[in-house]
């Protein structure tokens, strides 16, 4: 990514880019979502009058387990900087039942846009928070209010010697206490007060309620949350557990510093405006994942008989959604039009014209993903920046251990990794950590009793550790 280039102003070449730093392989897929995100930006900049017309192309991606489906989401929604959340297609049940309904994936969205609008203005206002936050200590370490007096916390502030505001600067001879509460505010920036103890008021946090509620009946315990909090800021119903009431703590300085700073941009936050810009951005540029939906796909059109609960009714409660229609939710009404859906599923035993036909229409970009080859699983080890071999040298490290995996240990363990892929069920990439797991297993065992040595990992190392697991299969069941 270019340095000056924000998220939302990449090109699809770019955003493809970034997606391969990583995610291997996979190129139509990631085509696919580089397209959609850039016809985003596309979008936001067509005349009001054509802007409503444009719809999403939702996308549904099929593969096999292990390749990178929800990788690809997840890293896209992050590049985005937009609301994203990740929901499993078993998981929710027909209206009418027991169970979480699809409505749910979309206040569970909402909640995500809010959380992320909340951070940026928090993060705003971090400086102005940290003032303030100093201030209050500065107040429950006995220096005054800063208007010259030698004002004394009465809620029992200690940390500070008393005869320390004494010592002021012959330069402040009319405001001693201000020349204290100056050279204080200077030590307190400088970390040299940080494990001083001090005690100062916060906020009770508010404790989950209804801990008893079954499955399906969260949306009902938040409400019920939602409505204690606002008793709480009553003080004399704030022992329902709402958020109003405060307590002391005697906490070090730096803890401190930090608890209040949290809690003055918290109170900075003008939610109005946070609650208008999360909506608005969960509706234009929310992204929905659905994996596994191919678990609510049924060969007999969509239905299971029986106990079960109907596969096909989830699927066309889940129709109103894709298309587009308004949920309500505790910030308002949310429009889905805009919103982008992405599915995935690995479609082993159904197929997607195992979907209803309805819904079928509302997903028309469908992406194979490839199975991943010995080739794929030696780039994974290798090129992310996030791979299995940085991982694993890293964690080690910690413990003063310097471990050198090789190229040709590397080759050896995607070799077996391909091997065990082939005789057991084929589970892509994941095979790799469970490999690599069983490869350093004694060295994550000893690794506090070599410090300061240097273990370098070759084929041999590989071969002489997992000798036989690949020809072995009932061994090679252990191997998940």
């Amino acid at each position: 990514m270019a340095p000056s280039a924000k998220p939302q102003d990449l090109t699809p070449r770019e955003i493809v880019a970034e997606l391969d730093r990583y995610v291997v392989g996979q190129a139509q897929a990631k085509r696919a979502v580089a397209i959609a995100l850039r016809n985003r930006w596309r979008r936001q900049r067509v005349g009001p009058e054509l802007r409503d017309e444009i719809l999403p192309k939702n996308i549904i991606m099929i593969g096999p387990t292990g390749v990178g489906k929800t990788e690809i989401a997840r890293r896209l929604a992050r590049l985005a900087g937009a609301p994203f959340v990740k929901v499993e297609a078993s998981k929710f049940t027909e209206v009418g039942y027991v169970g979480r309904d699809v409505d749910s994936m979309i206040r569970d969205l909402v909640e995500a846009a809010v959380k992320l609008v909340k951070e940026e203005e928090i993060a705003k206002l971090r400086e102005r928070a940290r003032e303030a936050a100093e201030e209050k200590v500065l107040d429950a370490l006995g220096f005054g209010s800063g208007f010259g007096l030698g004002f004394r916390n009465p809620f029992g502030g200690r940390g500070a010697p008393a005869e320390e505001p004494q010592a002021a600067p012959a330069s402040h001879p009319a405001g001693s206490a201000a020349g204290a509460r100056d050279k204080a505010r200077a030590q307190l920036r400088a970390g040299t007060l940080d494990d001083d103890l001090v005690e100062v008021e916060l906020s009770e946090r508010s404790m989950p309620v209804m801990p008893f509620m079954g499955p399906g009946m969260e949306d009902m315990a938040q409400g019920l949350q939602d409505m204690v909090q606002n008793l709480g800021n009553n003080p004399l119903l704030g022992m329902l557990g709402g958020g109003g009431r405060k307590r002391k703590r005697k906490v070090k300085v730096k803890e401190a510093l930090e608890l209040l700073t949290d809690e003055e941009a918290a109170r900075m936050v003008d939610m109005e405006r946070v609650t208008r810009e999360a909506l608005d951005r969960a509706q234009n540029a929310g992204i929905v994942f659905i994996d596994e939906i191919d678990k609510i796909a049924g060969g007999d059109g969509g239905g299971v008989r029986g106990p079960d609960v109907s596969r096909g009714g989830v699927q066309r409660d889940l129709l109103p959604i894709v298309e587009g229609s308004n949920v309500n939710t505790k910030y308002g009404v949310v429009k889905t039009d805009h919103m982008l859906f992405v599915a995935a599923g690995a479609f082993h035993v159904a197929k997607v014209s195992d979907l209803i036909p309805e819904l079928q229409g509302r997903f028309p970009i469908r992406v194979e993903l490839e199975p991943l080859t010995r080739e794929d699983l030696v780039r994974i080890l290798k090129e992310p920046r996030n791979s299995l071999v940085r991982q694993y040298t890293a964690l080690l490290a910690t413990e003063g251990v310097d471990v050198q995996i090789r190229d040709d240990a590397v080759d050896e363990i995607a070799r077996i990794a391909a091997e065990v892929n082939e005789r057991m069920e084929n589970i892509g990439a994941r095979r790799l950590h469970t490999v690599m797991e069983r490869l350093l297993d004694q060295l994550s065992f000893e690794g506090s009793e070599l410090r300061g040595q240097r273990i370098v990992v070759d084929a041999t190392y590989v071969r002489d550790r997992l000798q036989g697991i690949a020809q072995d299969e009932d061994l090679s069941r252990y191997i998940l």
